[in-house]
């Protein structure tokens, strides 16, 4: 209880409850500092917001450019050679790295269900991007027998997401020890692409079907290695990036001390 006794015959009583943020200073007007409140005026411009602000973002735009028009090897120049298998992973496993890394770090960082969720709205993304992609591919040389909308092994890149959010959160419960994030990780990632692999192997639509069993029956080291590092690199990397933004205090959510 804080008494203001400076006026004659007035008297502030003031029960405070819990305030962590909020001083209150024994004033003649008992006036409360807040602390930690930065006024507008003293967010000044710098040219660091510039930096962040286009500089970044153009350089962004300057990449997904180059991978699509000169590295992709159905794009325009295919610098690196049509059937280029570093082409492939830089594009398509980049890609997929995207798409199952967000919610990846978020099933490290905050939990299992937030992992899932960000899992499902990524993977319906990629799905829906993907069929029409092939639909509109194969409809162009006039083909027009495949409907990948109904391809299980497309549609499951929705499960893909759901799975590696959910599955690291859970393995992870919130610790930002890195051994337990990079274990997490790397056991959502490589049980993904173990599914994913034997999908395409099995119940994939014809072309893609007949693509990985000829992959496999011909060089089975290449098919690893397109099947299965940029999903390992994947939860390799993830695992560092989540406990790099636990150092500046990005992650969603307090964890406990001792982890």
């Amino acid at each position: 209880m804080l008494v203001c006794s400076n006026i004659a015959d007035l008297v502030c009583e003031f029960h405070v409850a819990k305030l962590s943020s909020i001083k209150l200073i024994n004033t003649p007007l008992c006036k409360i500092e807040v602390k930690g409140l930065k006024l507008a005026e003293n967010n000044k411009f710098k040219l660091s917001n510039i930096f962040d602000g286009i500089i970044i973002p153009l350089i962004l735009v300057l990449l997904i450019y180059v991978f699509a028009v000169y590295i992709n090897v159905g794009g325009q120049h295919h610098i690196l050679g049509a059937d280029n298998v570093i082409a492939v992973i830089l594009v398509s496993g980049f890609a997929e790295m995207i798409i199952l890394g967000v919610p990846l770090v978020l099933g490290l960082l905050w939990n299992k269900w937030a992992g899932g969720a960000a899992g499902f709205i990524m993977g319906g993304m990629y799905y829906v991007a993907s069929a029409g992609q092939y639909n509109g591919l194969f409809s162009s040389m006039g083909v027009t027998q495949y409907n990948y909308f109904g391809d299980v092994s497309m549609l499951f890149w929705i499960v893909y997401g759901v799975i590696i959010g959910y599955m690291a959160g859970a393995i992870n419960n919130g610790s930002t020890n890195f051994k337990r994030m990079l274990l997490a990780g790397l056991s959502a990632s490589i049980i993904i692409s173990v599914i994913k692999a034997y999908l395409n192997y099995t119940v994939a639509l014809e072309p893609g079907r007949q693509m990985a069993q000829q992959s496999w029956a011909t060089d089975p080291l290449m098919a690893v290695v397109t099947n299965f590092v940029p999903l390992i690199a994947l939860g390799v990397i993830v695992p560092i990036l989540a406990k790099v933004m636990t150092w500046y205090g990005l992650q969603p959510q307090k964890h406990a001390a001792g982890y």
